[in-house]
């Protein structure tokens, strides 16, 4: 409701409790649908999303017809949202109460667990991100909820996802906080030291932020007891250490949920969540060469994570500068 009493896009959706009106509703209204899980349940996360790959809804009406009893279970309540394709990119800038701080920060997240965009919905494997004037994007979404921001007295770092196409901006959701991985990857990128940036921003004060050009590549590594929550796939990697081939190089090294154990990095926690590594460069590719070369100076059992961060810009940038998405305002 915000983003339309400030005259930002949203996408169509119709919430429902019925499965059987959902598949009355695709029939006399075909198009393709993301079902999304309402509700404060396991399944309200990203893990059972589906995104539709049919035009006329037909692959989600077999999905409900055959499986009604089990999603009524596991979804009682959900929501339909009509289906946008074009380039998911997200737009945030740091707020200090009362005005944005520049430059702003686009940034590209890879949600899909597998490379090529596999598998399930996980909380992020890595991001692309570049620091920006204010550019089209920005004016047309985060700018326009400065009244809001300001209203509510906030400070911090607020994001917004979108899908951007030929047609127009579709806003996905907002992050009202620091991101994680993003404010590890965007410390690759922050030339100011973080506690004067800090204390500026906690302050109220108008700065800029020193950043460096060029792009940052953020890559989490994680092990099995991330996929399987078992306590026996728990304990059998809680304790296990992280080696670093070349002790004396942990540039772009930030930890999760590892801990110090007299010097030796350990698997602490139960998130199989370890490290967030990151690299920066003039050139994507700079940036994702540096990124993968720091992580193979790591070796823990069976770690895992994405190897194809970044991969998308090639074709992505070439659409959002037709579009005229990145276009800067100074």
């Amino acid at each position: 409701m915000e983003l339309k009493k400030y005259g930002i896009n949203i996408l169509p959706q119709w919430h429902f409790s019925n499965y059987d009106e959902a598949i009355d509703f695709i029939k006399k209204t075909p198009d393709r649908y993301v079902f999304k899980p309402s509700g404060n349940t396991p399944s309200s996360g990203k893990s059972l999303f589906f995104l539709g790959q049919e035009e006329d809804g037909n692959d989600l009406i077999a999905l409900f017809e055959q499986n009604k009893d089990v999603w009524r279970k596991k979804a009682p309540t959900f929501q339909l949202q009509k289906l946008i394709t074009g380039v998911e990119i997200a737009i945030g800038a740091f707020f200090n109460g009362k005005d944005f701080i520049q430059p702003v920060n686009v940034n590209f997240e890879h949600k899909r667990i597998f490379p090529g965009d596999l598998g399930q919905f996980s909380g992020e494997m890595g991001t692309l991100m570049f620091w920006s004037e204010p550019n089209r994007l920005f004016k047309q979404t985060l700018e326009k909820m400065k009244p809001a921001l300001i209203e509510s007295g906030y400070i911090g770092y607020i994001d917004i996802n979108c899908i951007v196409n030929g047609k127009g901006i579709y806003p996905l959701e907002f992050t009202s906080r620091f991101g994680f991985p993003t404010i590890q990857i965007q410390s690759e990128g922050i030339l100011t030291p973080a506690a004067e940036w800090l204390y500026k921003l906690a302050s109220g004060e108008q700065f800029e932020l020193k950043t460096k050009r060029g792009f940052q590549v953020g890559v989490r590594i994680f092990v099995p007891s991330y996929l399987d929550r078992e306590n026996s796939t728990i304990e059998l990697y809680h304790d296990l250490p992280i080696f670093f081939k070349k002790q004396n190089i942990l540039d772009g090294i930030h930890i999760e949920d590892v801990k110090n154990d007299n010097g030796v990095w350990r698997i602490a926690g139960a998130s199989g969540v370890l490290l967030v590594i990151t690299g920066s460069g003039s050139t994507v590719h700079e940036a994702r060469k540096q990124v993968y070369l720091r992580i193979k100076n790591i070796m823990i059992p069976n770690m895992f994570y994405r190897t194809d961060i970044g991969l998308r810009w090639a074709e992505d940038s070439d659409k959002l500068q037709t579009w005229g998405y990145l276009d800067t305002f100074i």
